[in-house]
């Protein structure tokens, strides 16, 4: 009986994770937990049992996007374009980083704290994605005074510029396009 009771807080946990990143993506970070509790399928006591506040459940949020996004900077690492694999990858980190306009301060300290889940979740992120850049640089694809917190801010940039055209859904990805077109080594 023990085993179905953890594989139920387990499935409860990562509906409620889904659910929140679908409610973020839609209302920000200030979507209704109960909303996104009902989402999951389960009560808010629930919700409350696995993230105890809207921080908790913003950072395992983060700390998830985070690790896939190292998890996928290492697996493009394999791909024959350097120049490719890199955009592709702030692709993605400009698709995401709209979600989580807004983050409260809390979890923005959690972030600069060296010796938080999430800070060491975000720094291994950055290290796969600056391997991806390394690759880049290494093939002169992109200018060797490049940074990854430089790329980094330039997804974010970017992101935000997109939000601003609501009739161009695509206008991020064309302006990461363009901005990769100017960082040529």
């Amino acid at each position: 009986m023990p085993e179905a009771l953890r594989a139920d807080a387990r499935h409860n946990h990562d509906q409620l994770l889904a659910a929140a990143r679908a409610a973020f993506a839609e209302h920000g970070t200030e979507a209704s937990l109960r909303d996104i509790a009902r989402r999951a399928g389960v009560g808010i006591g629930t919700l409350y049992r696995h993230f105890p506040t809207r921080e908790a459940l913003l950072q395992a949020l983060m700390r998830a996007r985070f690790d896939a996004l190292g998890q996928r900077a290492s697996g493009l690492l394999a791909e024959p374009s350097p120049r490719e694999a890199l955009l592709t990858w702030l692709e993605e980190v400009a698709a995401g980083s709209a979600t989580y306009r807004g983050l409260p301060e809390s979890v923005m300290t959690a972030l600069r704290d060296e010796g938080s889940e999430l800070h060491a979740s975000c720094a291994a992120m950055r290290e796969a994605g600056a391997r991806l850049l390394e690759r880049a640089q290494a093939e002169e694809a992109v200018r060797a005074d490049v940074t990854i917190e430089e790329l980094l801010a330039l997804a974010a940039g970017t992101a935000w510029a997109g939000e601003q055209s609501p009739g161009r859904p695509e206008m991020a990805r064309r302006l990461l396009r363009l901005a990769m077109t100017g960082l040529a080594g």
